[in-house]
């Protein structure tokens, strides 16, 4: 495994990795604390935050796009934009004690939100974190 791919990337693209890192690292302790509790919930809030990071930093890089694109904008830029819908929605669900809507949304980031991203990033060749593990 080379790291060189991901350390001479650009700013944008290292923030966005070091957020998804945060992610996947918070992300099965919600699954495992008992929830409802103040550590759940402050984990969460972290989690919600690396999130966001994740979204956000994504809006940035605009130079290495999965095809179909228009102007360096593809349709990980749109999941983006739905996965900051899908948490606020997930987070308003928790706040007005809609426990099962809560579970179901935070599900369903996991799986469209994290992992469909992770696929590709690992999946297609020529993306920076397919190099890191197979160049």
């Amino acid at each position: 495994m080379d790291f060189q791919p991901l350390t001479t990337a650009p700013f944008e693209i290292r923030a966005h990795v070091a957020a998804v890192v945060a992610v996947i690292l918070l992300a099965p302790a919600q699954f495992v604390l008992p929830k409802g509790t103040p550590l759940h919930k402050s984990v969460g809030w972290a989690w919600v935050g690396a999130m966001i990071a994740v979204c956000g930093s994504s809006f940035f890089i605009l130079d290495r796009p999965t095809p179909p694109h228009i102007g360096g904008v593809s349709w990980l830029h749109l999941l983006a934009v739905a996965t900051l819908a899908l948490l606020w929605r997930a987070v308003r669900d928790s706040r007005r004690g809609r426990i099962r809507a809560h579970l179901i949304g935070m599900g369903c980031l996991a799986l469209i939100g994290i992992g469909l991203p992770l696929v590709v990033a690992f999946a297609v060749p020529g993306r920076i974190m397919h190099r890191l593990l197979f160049q």
